[in-house]
């Protein structure tokens, strides 16, 4: 991979401007630098731009995602992010060759459940179990905007039980939980 996590940064900032959606990319981001060593072969910076740039055309063009940063990696020869990215978009239908492919399907919509579910609770992320958020992901009302098939879609491709699967998510959030904003009320920082 050529792209540094700088340049990746640089242009998601440049493309999305609102917080909760460069934190989603920074959350993802620090997941798939976890799965990287998990599911496939250790390289958290290949993993770690796929989860950070997996939305960046979002926000400024909703209709067309995820086509502007496919073709944004193309030209910079970033063929393995740029399928990567086409395949977590599940409408385009695009087949899953690889451990990364699935790992990010299978991270992305559970990551900002997760997310979801620290920031109602009054201690974050610090005490969260996979029975809270199986729970919620029952409650239809609750992160209504999350695809739920693709989060069972992923775990499945995935071949993990879904409880071990958020178990990951949360320990990799944790050290984080400062700077994604998921300590929790009663535990943040006066």
């Amino acid at each position: 991979m050529e792209l540094t996590r700088d340049e990746a940064w640089s242009h998601l900032c440049s493309w999305t401007e609102t917080d909760s959606l460069r934190k989603h990319a920074r959350a993802v981001e620090l997941v798939m630098r976890q799965a990287a060593h998990r599911y496939g072969d250790g390289d958290e910076e290949t993993w770690g731009a796929a989860g950070m740039l997996h939305d960046a055309d979002y926000e400024k063009w909703p209709e067309e995602h995820p086509n502007r940063i496919v073709a944004w990696l193309r030209e910079r020869d970033e063929e393995e992010l740029a399928y990567a990215i086409s395949a977590h978009y599940t409408k385009w239908n695009v087949p899953y060759k690889n451990a990364l492919d699935k790992a990010l399907l299978a991270c992305d919509e559970l990551t900002g459940f997760i997310v979801a579910c620290c920031l109602v609770r009054p201690e974050g992320v610090s005490t969260l179990k996979s029975k809270s958020v199986k729970k919620k992901l029952k409650d239809k009302a609750f992160a209504a905007k999350v695809e739920r098939a693709e989060v069972h879609a992923g775990v499945e491709l995935l071949g993990v039980e879904l409880s071990e699967h958020i178990d990951f998510i949360i320990e990799a959030l944790k050290p984080h939980a400062e700077e994604l904003g998921i300590v929790g009320r009663d535990l943040h920082p006066a």
